[in-house]
């Protein structure tokens, strides 16, 4: 057998592997939408993908990893995030979080359950799906945004973008949590959540920064409307 029929094989059977791979990752997220709950079984996964019980462990390991990659292949978000055209640093905060509500508002009936095991902590190793690893990604993600608006003089270089970073991520992970228990409406979810962030960061804002901020405290206080009103 030669160098090239070995390496034809090799690509063959990669490309069967990536295919199955995508059709467990397809069916895991049809099953999700149907059923609104994580918990799938690996049977009912590989039945739905059409493929043998092994063929999900084989190709992930665990149930878990299943989700996960649910999760992963069915969002975009960096190439979108790459092409945001904005002015400034303050602006570009608030667009990605636009961004990424904007999955969550398209297709509620799908990320509800997802979220709720993301921040479910009652599993084997008690982080649920929001790995050290995954919660260290996100976060250095927001403090790259925070340090952006400190460079560009919007916020004070004084207040350590880990406290800022920090402090975001607590209120976000608390409205995630209210809109996955079906506490709040969706169309409350991306209002609430930018409101809560332009007056975290107006605590640190520079005299450059705060017209920024106050643009977006008063729009989001528009959509919200008054308490009566919702």
């Amino acid at each position: 057998m030669t160098d090239a029929t070995i390496a034809s094989d090799l690509g063959r059977r990669e490309q069967a592997k990536a295919d199955r791979r995508l059709k467990i990752v397809r069916a895991a997220r049809d099953l999700i939408r149907e059923t609104g709950d994580t918990n799938l079984s690996m049977r009912m996964i590989a039945q739905r993908a059409e493929v043998s019980v092994a063929t999900p462990y084989n190709l992930f390991g665990s149930k878990r990893a299943v989700v996960m990659a649910v999760l992963e292949d069915e969002r975009d978000f960096l190439h979108r995030f790459m092409a945001l055209k904005v002015d400034n640093a303050i602006d570009r905060i608030f667009e990605a979080h636009a961004l990424g509500a904007g999955y969550f508002i398209q297709d509620p009936d799908f990320y509800r359950p997802l979220w709720k095991a993301l921040l479910d902590t009652n599993g084997e190793d008690n982080t649920g799906l929001a790995t050290p690893e995954r919660q260290e990604q996100t976060r250095a993600a927001w403090r790259w945004l925070i340090v952006q608006a400190q460079d560009e003089g919007l916020l004070q270089a004084a207040m350590p973008a880990e406290i800022l970073e920090r402090t975001l991520s607590h209120l976000g992970n608390g409205i995630m949590l209210s809109w996955a228990m079906g506490t709040m409406p969706t169309r409350e979810l991306l209002p609430t959540a930018a409101l809560g962030y332009a007056l975290i960061l107006a605590s640190a804002a520079t005299p450059k920064g705060r017209p920024l901020l106050d643009k977006q405290i008063s729009r989001n206080r528009k959509l919200l409307g008054k308490p009566g009103d919702m």
